[in-house]
């Protein structure tokens, strides 16, 4: 920030109510995770990783407010403690706040570093106190100018907090249109940096660009390097900034740049003006689509349009909404709905299976892109030689096993290991050949021996120049089994029951099915990964036989209609299956009684044997 002081759905529903978990259901969720050991503090560890921030190793972001200039004798001053650390946390349910210490602009740093020193240490204890990340901002425009300076600076931060994961270094906030990236940020930088590195070997490091933070895209053409953790800031001010700069962004972003948008404001760029709710609402999609963490300009009651409080609004929190400027309103709104991230934990796929490769646990190297495949979302890119992707499975039995690669590879030449997570010992490799682009999508199998249990599998790239969108596994010779639907697990019915079952593997099954009856499965979506033939398998039993309609939730389409026979009793269990033709994406099924009198235990969907 410059210093500016002045009707058939009816008889169907597809809705979900709360009922019943599926027994097992895709992997396909991304969820934030921590799986690499326990973390020394109750955040998760944010990270680099190709073009993204990670969030406990996993794509996210987070969000809350900046503290103003801390200067001696101006108006953000005051705001420097735990109540209004505390508040933002609580209130505005922030999960980051930024302390942008002022250097050397009168009252700063330089000219007062004990007062302002204390002040930013108020903050992160604070912060830390809280469970909040927190920003360390040397808030400077000539910081090269003070090489020396920050360097003492940040080595006493880091060896103060370089044990605490809530601890972010930005170390040039803004470098101002006078300097450039190559003669002054960037050997500025390499030298701060080197100095942290020395101390804190890992936490986040974020780094300004010239124009006020606003030539990422610059940056991106000469980057630093030999350095892990490193991020680059972007700022924005909506009143002044608009599809312009989400481009020079994007920019930066393709060519492997990871953003963190340390400042922004609804407001014109000098502080001013009122909220820009059009431009203020496409920045923040902007942010979100890309998991870009955020803090709004500024905690502060200053007479700008910036600022979030009103003159004379308490220090120390409590603010009541009319505490609150009509931007502070607008960032309070923003900081409160933004995207939460989930619990910590790997989630664990239950074999059969498709994993999303994006949803690994672990891995090195690799970057996220959208993807034109089936299903949309986001696929693994830019993976080179040596990156690697961890994911958690559980394996029913010891056995042989089809796995399957979604890949795209403009040249070929790619090799996958697939192997316990670790390298030891490989299960298999496969090589991946040209499919005709990058986002020209093939699938790919091999057979290997998987052992039995809970375990972590990687996927490493013994030759890189592919991407990958999902992996499949499922026992070799079932035709590529795709799902396993519990009967009983409906998200809705009209007419059904359960009961235990006798069959194999034992639990309940759907049962006293009668004609009109129906059973919808939109709570365990099914990805079938391209379009083609299917097997649909269902495990029924009736004294006297029946009919069922084998659809999509909701009744149409048919796919199949499905005659039930007579099994000899309500618990003699019997395999009956129709091959049928679906079309690539994600499916919510449903089964309808044309004739009712028998029981359904499960329904597996399948790849057709060719």
């Amino acid at each position: 920030m410059s210093m500016t002081l002045n009707n058939a759905a009816v008889l169907r529903p597809t809705f979900r109510p709360a009922s019943h978990l599926p027994f097992t259901r895709l992997a396909a969720a991304l969820a934030l995770s921590l799986c690499a050991g326990a973390a020394l503090a109750d955040v998760p560890a944010l990270s680099v990783a190709g073009n993204q921030v990670l969030v406990g190793g996993k794509p996210g972001s987070i969000s809350g407010s900046s503290m103003y200039w801390s200067n001696n004798g101006w108006p953000g001053a005051r705001f420097y403690n735990a109540g209004a650390v505390g508040w933002l946390k609580d209130d505005w349910k922030a999960k980051l706040v930024r302390a942008a210490m002022g250097v050397e602009e009168d009252g700063g740093y330089i000219q007062f570093p004990a007062d302002n020193k204390a002040r930013v240490k108020a903050v992160v204890d604070a912060a830390i106190a809280k469970d909040m990340y927190v920003i360390i901002d040397w808030h400077s425009h000539y910081a090269f100018r003070h090489q020396n300076e920050a360097i003492a600076f940040f080595q006493e931060m880091a060896r103060t907090y370089g044990n605490h994961k809530h601890v972010i270094y930005e170390i040039y906030n803004e470098p101002k249109d006078d300097v450039t990236w190559d003669a002054n940020v960037k050997p500025y930088a390499q030298a701060v940096i080197a100095a942290i590195r020395a101390i804190d070997p890992d936490n986040l490091i974020i780094v300004g660009s010239p124009h006020w933070s606003q030539d990422a895209d610059i940056a991106s053409r000469n980057p630093i390097t030999g350095h892990s953790n490193i991020a680059y800031t972007l700022h924005f001010y909506a009143g002044t900034h608009t599809q312009y700069l989400r481009d020079k962004a994007a920019t930066a972003m393709n060519n492997g740049l990871a953003l963190f948008v340390t400042e922004w404001g609804s407001v014109n760029a000098d502080g001013n003006g009122g909220v820009n709710y059009p431009e203020t609402n496409a920045w923040i999609d902007f942010m979100k689509k890309h998991n870009i963490s955020n803090a709004n300009w500024a905690l502060d009651d200053a007479r700008e349009g910036s600022a979030s409080l009103v003159p004379g609004a308490s220090s120390n929190g409590g603010w009541a909404n009319w505490d609150l400027t009509e931007s502070g309103k607008q960032a309070r709104e923003t900081v409160r709905n933004w995207p939460s991230t989930p619990d910590a934990g790997c989630a664990t796929a239950s074999v059969p299976s498709t994993i999303q490769a994006e949803a690994w646990c672990q891995m090195s190297g690799v970057q996220l892109e959208a993807t034109s495949d089936a299903g949309g979302g986001q696929n693994v890119g830019y993976i080179d030689s040596g990156d690697w992707m961890n994911y958690t499975v559980d394996v029913p039995s010891a056995g042989l096993y089809t796995v399957s690669y979604r890949v795209a590879s403009a040249n070929g030449g790619g090799s996958i290991s697939l192997e316990r997570a670790g390298g030891s010992p490989v299960f298999g490799t496969k090589a991946v050949g040209a499919t005709g682009g990058w986002q020209s999508w093939s699938t790919i199998s091999h057979d290997v021996q998987l052992p039995a249990g809970k375990q972590s599998i990687g996927i490493a790239a013994k030759a890189g120049g592919f991407n990958l969108n999902w992996i499949g596994i499922a026992a070799a010779g079932s035709g590529g089994q795709i799902a396993l639907i519990q009967a009983e697990d409906h998200a809705s019915m009209s007419g059904v029951e359960s009961e235990p079952t006798t069959d194999a593997g034992g639990g309940r099954n759907a049962s006293h099915i009668d004609t009109g009856d129906w059973m919808s499965y939109t709570n365990a979506p099914v990805l079938i990964p391209e379009t083609g033939a299917y097997t649909i398998e269902f495990r029924v039993a009736s004294p006297g036989g029946g009919e069922l309609s084998f659809e999509e939730a909701g009744g149409k389409p048919n796919y199949a209609t499905v005659a039930v026979p007579a099994t000899g009793g309500w618990q003699n269990w019997a395999s009956v299956n129709r091959t049928v033709t679906l079309s690539a994406g994600s499916h919510s099924f449903g089964v309808y009684a044309k004739q009712g009198g028998w029981n359904l235990n499960w329904i597996k969907v399948s790849k057709a044997a060719r």
